[in-house]
């Protein structure tokens, strides 16, 4: 596996890990979390996928194919509870599904730790959506994470996370 920096020539790639992972989420009965719709149909989601990818992306590929991506940031995002010190929040981490198994999701959170500590700083945040079957947040668990607090977004609820490095 190896990881590059990303930018605005991944959003294609991004936006079929993110309409996979729709069809994967709704086969398996969570459409709630991102819906039914390809997010490559949804112009607000396009856009937003164009912001994803214009800052802070790394790329995880195996065999030269796009295995998964992570988007980190010093600042959280606008609905996770303020910090009183500096932080890496990860902002998108997704895999493609061909590679389970395979621990793309925790090489991709081992490198924001990394980048955490190249930066000096000792905490690293996430968050999921916390509906479902709960797998997302036995997921974070399993990578060390603690889950801190839970907190409404628009009509669902999503649970934050912290890694003290």
């Amino acid at each position: 596996m190896r990881l590059r920096r990303g930018g605005a020539d991944d959003t294609a790639e991004l936006l079929r890990l993110f309409d996979e992972a729709v069809v994967w989420l709704t086969d398996r009965g969570s459409a709630e979390q991102w819906g039914t719709r390809p997010w490559s149909e949804i112009p607000e989601r396009v856009e937003m996928v164009r912001g994803l990818a214009s800052d802070g992306l790394w790329i995880a590929e195996i065999d030269g194919t796009t295995a998964g991506a992570l988007v980190i940031s010093e600042s959280a995002l606008d609905y996770a509870p303020p910090v009183d010190e500096r932080e890496v929040y990860v902002r998108l981490l997704l895999t493609d599904r061909r590679y389970a198994g395979r621990g793309v999701g925790g090489r991709l959170l081992d490198h924001a730790r990394t980048q955490a500590r190249e930066r000096g700083i000792s905490l690293v945040r996430v968050d999921c959506w916390s509906g479902g079957d709960g797998s997302l947040i036995r997921y974070y668990e399993r990578q060390g994470f603690t889950p801190t607090v839970r907190v409404p977004v628009k009509d669902k609820e999503v649970q934050v996370f912290e890694d003290r490095l």
